[in-house]
């Protein structure tokens, strides 16, 4: 079928769920946190890691050691083909078919992208469709600049991708679902690749093209976004500054990792709804995909200042409903994230009103079960009617199981981030729960699409049409 009318998947809510979204599995409370991929590799025992580079580009990937251009589909480094399928994708609809260098009609509805030359004579936006593209700058030709900045030539920009040696939250969320993840390290290696190869068909470059270089990383981005594994990830970051010298890196998804990478002046992207201050003082070099954190809590904050304080707490359960509202925020406890909370707390102390209870918690999903069995009693106790909660996803489901057991329905406000504000995600946590208490709050999300009419999905396609992109498909495109 062509691009514009692609084929429908056939894969449960539970799969549909984690195509795109699954690896965003722990985003946290006034200021989420976003684990944009965490990959499952097979250890091989390899501790100096392995380096691939890859232009995105046919017939032009090279392996570290070698001049000869490494094998797999299309002659990139990546190969394989990928399994994954579902849907995710919080995004405009599909792109518009078309060989390279042909203009695409858009998908149905037309929100889709279409395809569309080099250079900018016949159109006002990188991608056309795409409502997040760049704007099309002519570019006569010439002299680009040459080196203009470390990793970048004449030729090309090179831009770093850390693979890891774990699973970590995304295949704990398929678990609870009733799913599991078919990524590897290749199918993601596959996306990066092809969505490269579509980038550099797509954007105006100055005459630059994008190569991708992949590597084995010491570091954990579980371990990392739990505030530990500081001593890796610099290891990792010297790696990319030094040995690969790349431009930037697509992988910067846990704090230390990004600001070891922005210590060495490689510009990071996937920063973690840090702070707004934590990115100003690491500038131009830390970017992300989410909102900062301190943008987050101010709109939370805001949300309960004008709208839930002062009135009764009419969307709990049991005896809680009609209460005059107690608030409680639960939140990780790591410093950065716990640095939004303050700030949200600040807003509700200028606005003259008491912030309330101050829960923290573990991002261990080892652990979570029990801390949830711990919180609740807290919140109880305490006669909390209304929680306000930044959570990973997998946190709530064990807390409204807790919740429910004891008989205890407080309201259950979501602040937007790691997909609690997703119906899809609503549906992992307990039913019985659901059905006395409200959840509701704030949300950044638009509608949801089909998996294959996303931008990034039909993206792919256009470039590998017999294969399947990663779940974190939509994730990855956006990011590039």
């Amino acid at each position: 079928m062509s691009a514009t009318h692609p084929p429908r998947g056939s894969f449960s809510v539970w799969q549909r769920l984690l195509r795109g979204y699954g690896p965003l599995a722990v985003l946290a409370a006034l200021l989420a946190l976003m684990s944009v991929l965490v990959p499952s590799k097979v250890q091989d025992g390899d501790d100096a890691g392995s380096l691939a580079v890859d232009s995105g580009t046919a017939g032009d990937g090279f392996t570290s050691g070698s001049d000869e251009p490494a094998a797999g589909p299309g002659g990139s480094t990546s190969g394989g083909t990928g399994t994954s399928a579902g849907s995710g994708a919080a995004g405009p609809g599909g792109t518009g078919g078309g060989a390279p260098g042909e203009a695409g009609a858009a998908a149905p509805g037309g929100a889709g992208p279409a395809s569309a030359p080099a250079g900018c004579g016949d159109r006002k936006e990188q991608v056309p469709g795409d409502p997040y593209s760049p704007p099309c700058v002519a570019w006569p030709g010439g002299d680009n600049g040459g080196a203009t900045a470390k990793g970048v030539t004449a030729k090309d920009i090179l831009v770093s991708y850390r693979v890891l040696n774990e699973k970590g939250f995304q295949q704990t969320l398929a678990a609870l679902a009733g799913a599991s993840l078919n990524d590897t390290p290749q199918t993601v290696r596959t996306t990066v690749s092809a969505l490269a190869e579509y980038f550099n068909k797509r954007f105006e470059l100055y005459g630059r093209q994008i190569k991708i270089a992949f590597y084995d990383g010491k570091g954990s981005n579980t371990n990392e976004l739990l505030g530990k594994g500081r001593d890796k990830a610099e290891a990792d970051a010297i790696k990319v500054a030094q040995e690969i010298g790349a431009f930037a890196d697509l992988s910067a998804t846990s704090e230390p990792y990004a600001d070891a990478l922005a210590d060495r002046g490689v510009i990071g992207f996937g920063t973690p709804y840090l702070s707004r201050k934590w990115h100003e003082d690491r500038a131009p070099r830390a970017w992300s995909l989410a909102t900062d954190g301190t943008r987050v809590s101010e709109l939370a904050a805001e949300y309960g200042v004008k709208r839930l304080y002062g009135k009764n707490a009419d969307y709990a359960g049991g005896d809680l409903k009609g209460k005059p509202r107690r608030f409680a925020t639960l939140a990780p406890e790591n410093s950065w994230y716990q640095e939004s909370v303050e700030n949200a707390r600040k807003v509700y102390v200028d606005a003259g009103l008491e912030p309330g209870m101050n829960v923290k918690y573990v991002l261990d999903i080892g652990t979570m079960s029990n801390q949830a069995a711990n919180i609740v009693p807290k919140l109880k106790s305490a006669g909390i009617t209304t929680l306000v909660c930044g959570c990973d996803p997998v946190l709530p489901v064990f807390l409204t199981g807790v919740m429910d057991r004891e008989r205890y329905y407080p309201e259950f406000v979501v602040v937007g981030t790691a997909l609690t504000d997703a119906d899809i995600v609503g549906q992992l946590w307990d039913k019985e729960y659901m059905a006395n208490g409200q959840v509701f709050g704030v949300s950044s999300l638009t509608d949801f699409v089909p998996a294959t009419e996303t931008i990034a999905y039909q993206a792919f396609k256009e470039i590998r049409p017999n294969e399947e992109p990663a779940f974190s498909v939509d994730l990855i495109y956006y990011q590039m």
